[in-house]
């Protein structure tokens, strides 16, 4: 169970940190990808923020996750400067991939596909 200032500073992170990807996300990775900030989950002693990214409009989402990681120091600078106000400590920060949306495509595609073939019984 996360304590309610755990909460509190995980959405600011994700708030501020949406902001510096809008920022320098371009630089990083270009224009045409579209990468979103999902969910952020705090350590109990606030030292470490776990980022979820959601990736779109690329088929290699492994490489903007490696191009991310390779400006990790430059997007921890920018969200320490939109943080340092409120924090008295900056996370350290560590992102991940959510594909949470992509397994659900992947599901609906496959019970669409069910109901195609008529293997999903009778709706009776």
């Amino acid at each position: 169970m996360e304590s309610k200032r755990q909460l509190q500073v995980a959405e600011m992170v994700k708030r501020h940190f949406s902001i510096v990807m809008m920022e320098e996300g371009t630089y990083i990775y270009g224009s045409g990808i579209m990468v979103t900030v999902t969910s952020v989950k705090m350590t109990p002693d606030l030292s470490m923020a776990k980022i979820y990214l959601s990736v779109f409009n690329t088929d290699n989402k492994q490489a903007v996750m490696l191009q991310l990681e390779d400006e990790l120091r430059r997007l921890h600078q920018g969200l320490a400067v939109r943080l340092r106000k409120h924090l008295r400590r900056m996370p350290e920060i560590s992102l991940f991939l959510d594909d949470t949306l992509d397994e659900m495509y992947r599901i609906d595609s496959m019970f669409d596909q069910l109901y195609k073939d008529n293997q999903m019984g009778s709706e009776e």
